[in-house]
Order: structure tokens, then C-alpha cells, then sequence
């Protein structure tokens, strides 16, 4: 429940809020005028350098209103809804567009623009403004929808008080927020920079020869000769490319094949997605997949005896592999790279089964120790923004 001081009113009697024009292509100069976009609009900062350009002659011809002031609180109102940050000087000079919306307080002494830049960040009135929004693939709002929301504010000493409240709130979430972050990534590195590390200083029973040369041959198939028949199909989204773990994969009849789908996988085959090769999207074929099939746009290994499956795995998880098939990929929309060029990557490996195997254990208790870190601050994370919506509830129902 609200306090008593509080009171409601509709957004547009105490706010004024535009949309930009519809700016089309051919308005567009690489070096012009910037325009905000909802990509720019970050949670809370604006980004430029996703911002797009137009001729500044249209400026003064016909958009010298749609220009964006100092203290604007830009709100996205298409795809995701909700994005909102205040504009700065060094933002400027910034042009509007459709899907950003910019808002201003009628009445600094009524509504404090701090205040409403906040509410506009609250869970509740973003949930409102979506339940106003029309699309399937992509939502949309505009100020039409806005002119139906009311909002509830108190008396401006409150309205400055919950102000300092938040700011301090958010500061503090946010080092917080940085400091998780940080230890994400520094937890991801040291596994990387280990992992590189065993195949870069090959020891002296270490031999090198091309991946083409360690592999068995394996089988392509026409799953639509058995017409009748389902099977599972791994696409090459198959493939969740930061956990490494097979994902949405179809079940499909053979009559139903697609065109793609032609290679025979078996348990412990590796699949690597020769497609958009940085995108890293490795991973171990487990027996719930023994005998299905997946796209032509993997290149699936199979290592020979002499060779430990799972080493074959963490070597395409190297940085230095990495860049090769970025060095290697050709086209610019559709960049990829042929299963004869991955099969002429050098890859190096003791001679030893049970030394690669003692590596292998290694990696894994290491990944595996990651991972657990991983979570970790991923939940912190995620704890974090759940506590901003906390505070936003409270602040906006009158709790703070």
C-alpha cells in the first residue's frame, strides 16, 4: 500500500514524453549527426557506439525538436522494453528515433526528475507499459500506450530522500555487481590459460602430427532411404557454445530429413561446428546419441587408439586453435571453415596413454572447479538484479 502522501496522476499531466521520427535509410551519412537507438540505451548509460548517423542538413530542416537535452530520460519502447538512462552532456548531440522514447518532468517542484528517472526504472510501471504492447516476433509501445498509465509519486523533501536512497542502493549493487563480474572472468581465464599452457609446452615424449592424421574416417548417411524411421538431429544451435553441452536437439522422421542432415555420430565422436568456427561450438557425443545424426556443418572427429578422446575435446577448447580457424574462415555473413582445413591443424600429445589420461584427469577436476566458481558468481549475479527489483518495489510502494 502506498503512504498517504502519496498521490496519482496521470503520466501525461505531469510529464511531457516524445518519440523520434521515422528516420529511413537513405537519411543515413556514416560521419553525421548521431541518432539513439535501442541498443543504445543501456541499464542506466547510454552507448554510442552502436549509434547510427544522419545528415546534419535534416537537423535544422526538419528535426531540431526531436534533439535530445541535457537531463532527458530515454526510455526503450520496442524489442526490450524498459531500458532507461539519463542523457549527459557528453552524450550530446544526440538525435531521436522511433523505439526511444525521452521524457521530462512539467514540474521539477512537483516531480523531481532524479525521482522519476528512477520510477521509470521500476518493475511495476515496466510491466505496465508491456501489458500495453502489440507484436509477436518484436513488442512495441508509443506514446499513445503511455497516455494511459498514471503514476504516483509523493512530496518532493520524499520524492528527494528515496532519490538518495537509491543512489546509494545501486552504487553499492553495482561494485558488487563489477566485482562478480571480474571474478567470472578471471575465473574462466586461469582454465584457459591452463589449458593453453598443456598444449603449448609439449614435453619430450610429446609428438605432433596434423588432427587429419590421429582421426578414423567417419560416415555421411541419407537418413531419407529409411523413410520411416525417426532419429534425433543435431543442428548446429545444437550446441550450447559457452557450456560446451548438446541442447534443443529435433526428433525427426527419415521422409522428413533435412538436407543437412548426413553425418553418422557415435559415442565419444566429437563434433566441432565448422560454421562460425570462433563461436567455439564443441562437444562430446554422449550414448544417448550413438547412432544419430547431425548437420553438415560439423566436423566430427573420431580419434584413433593411439589418442585420448577427451584430450582431442579440451585441444579445440585452446585459444591457439581458436585463432587458427579465425585466421582460416572465409565469408564475411556466413563465415566458415572446411573439415580438410580443420584436419590439417597440428595438434601435439604425449605418446603415453596414461600421461594423456593424467592430463585429462587434471582438466577435468579443473573444469569441473571452474564451473563450480562459475555458478557461483553467475547466482551472485543474478542475486543482484533481483535485489534491485526488490529495492525499486519498495521504493515505488512507498516502503523505503
Amino acid at each position: 500500500m502506498l503512504k498517504t502522501n502519496w498521490q496519482t496522476k496521470k503520466l501525461s499531466d505531469v510529464t511531457f514524453f516524445q518519440e523520434g521520427p521515422g528516420i529511413r535509410k537513405y537519411e543515413y551519412k556514416k560521419n553525421g549527426y548521431p541518432i539513439i537507438n535501442v541498443r543504445c540505451v543501456q541499464d542506466g548509460f547510454i552507448d554510442l557506439s552502436n549509434a547510427q548517423a544522419v545528415d546534419p542538413k535534416f537537423i535544422k530542416e526538419k528535426w531540431s525538436h526531436f534533439q535530445v537535452e541535457e537531463g532527458d530520460i530515454l526510455f526503450t519502447t520496442s524489442g526490450t522494453i524498459g531500458r532507461t538512462a539519463m542523457a549527459k552532456k557528453n552524450d550530446l548531440p544526440l538525435l531521436m528515433n522511433t523505439s526511444v522514447v525521452r521524457f521530462k518532468s512539467l514540474n521539477e517542484k512537483e516531480l523531481d526528475r532524479y525521482f522519476l528517472a528512477w520510477l521509470l526504472r521500476s518493475p511495476k510501471f515496466i510491466e505496465e507499459v508491456k501489458s500495453y504492447s502489440s507484436g509477436t516476433a518484436q513488442k512495441n509501445v508509443g506514446p499513445t500506450h503511455l497516455k494511459l498509465i498514471s503514476i504516483s509519486y509523493p512530496l518532493l523533501s520524499e520524492q528527494k530522500r528515496i532519490v538518495k536512497i537509491l543512489d546509494e542502493a545501486f552504487e553499492k549493487i553495482e561494485k558488487a555487481k563489477i566485482n562478480a563480474e571480474k571474478n567470472l572472468k578471471n575465473s574462466k581465464e586461469i582454465f584457459e590459460s591452463y589449458l593453453q599452457n598443456v598444449f603449448a609446452n609439449p614435453g619430450k615424449d610429446w609428438e605432433e602430427k596434423k588432427l587429419g592424421d590421429v582421426l578414423l574416417k567417419t560416415k555421411t548417411i541419407d537418413p531419407t532411404k529409411k523413410s520411416d524411421e525417426e532419429f534425433i538431429y543435431l543442428d548446429v544451435s545444437s550446441v550450447n557454445k559457452e557450456t560446451k553441452e548438446i541442447v534443443n536437439v529435433t526428433r525427426v522422421m527419415g521422409k522428413n530429413a533435412p538436407s543437412r542432415a548426413r553425418k553418422l555420430i557415435r559415442t565419444n565422436d566429437i563434433i566441432f561446428a565448422t560454421v562460425r568456427p570462433t563461436h567455439s561450438r564443441v562437444a562430446l557425443i554422449t550414448e544417448e546419441y550413438d547412432g544419430q545424426v547431425c548437420s553438415t556443418g560439423y566436423f566430427v572427429l573420431r580419434a584413433k587408439d593411439f589418442l585420448n578422446t577427451n584430450l582431442v575435446f579440451y585441444f579445440l577448447l585452446t585459444h591457439g586453435f581458436n585463432k587458427q580457424m579465425e585466421k582460416l574462415q572465409k565469408g564475411a555473413s556466413y563465415p566458415a571453415v572446411t573439415d580438410s582445413e580443420v584436419r590439417g591443424i597440428f595438434i601435439s600429445y604425449p605418446k603415453s596413454i596414461s600421461e594423456q589420461k593424467a592430463i585429462v584427469k587434471k582438466l577435468d577436476s579443473l573444469s569441473e572447479q571452474t564451473k563450480k566458481l562459475e555458478g557461483v558468481y553467475k547466482q551472485k549475479l543474478a542475486d543482484l538484479e533481483e535485489l534491485k527489483k526488490s529495492i525499486l518495489n519498495k521504493a515505488f510502494s512507498g516502503e523505503l
